[in-house]
């Protein structure tokens, strides 16, 4: 089912509409719940509650693209969920970018607005790179795939991973340095 007809069945509220979404997008939301919590039962729990938050947001939102709109989601639910786990061990375990996330959560209206500007210059940057360096890029600091899951994926060694994700971060702060926010 198209994304368009699962958003318009929850603008009705047709609860078959929970039912295409898990069809069409459970595998993808599990994997990134479970990349960010290693735990399988705190990644169901995380995929069951991003249902529930698009129930509960569709409408008044009218998301497009729908994918992305999910994929946030999902990723805040286990970024708070997290949180809350490492904050009870008083862990010291973080992901490369949820460092950042956690920093923006309790931020001032105009902060927010700084980080929107913000990811607008790195979409803008990761536009600018070569796809093999996005894809892993992404498959790293977006979806938090392990690194041997990103060479295999791509058929490079972990070792090429690592440069071209190490290239890529200083390409970006070079980027960031030259529009002024470094």
């Amino acid at each position: 089912m198209e994304d368009r007809q699962i958003i318009d069945m929850l603008f009705k509220r047709n609860d078959i509409a929970l039912k295409e979404l898990c069809l069409k997008y459970d595998k993808l939301l599990f994997r990134i719940a479970d990349n960010i919590l290693h735990c399988k039962e705190d990644a169901r729990e995380s995929v069951n509650d991003t249902y529930l938050a698009v129930w509960n947001t569709i409408p008044p939102n009218n998301p497009d693209p729908f994918i992305s709109f999910i994929c946030r989601i999902t990723r805040n639910i286990s970024l708070k969920k997290l949180r809350s786990k490492t904050a009870l061990k008083r862990s010291a375990e973080v992901l490369p970018i949820s460092e950042l996330e956690y920093e923006l959560t309790d931020l001032s209206f105009e902060q927010k607005i700084d980080a929107r500007v913000l990811g607008r210059l790195i979409d803008r940057f990761l536009d600018s790179i070569d796809e093999e360096s996005r894809v892993a890029f992404i498959k790293r600091y977006w979806f938090s795939d392990e690194i041997g899951e990103i060479a295999k994926a791509m058929r490079l060694s972990e070792a090429a991973v690592y440069q071209k994700l190490s290239r890529t971060r200083k390409k970006l702060k070079a980027y960031l340095e030259k529009e002024g926010v470094l």
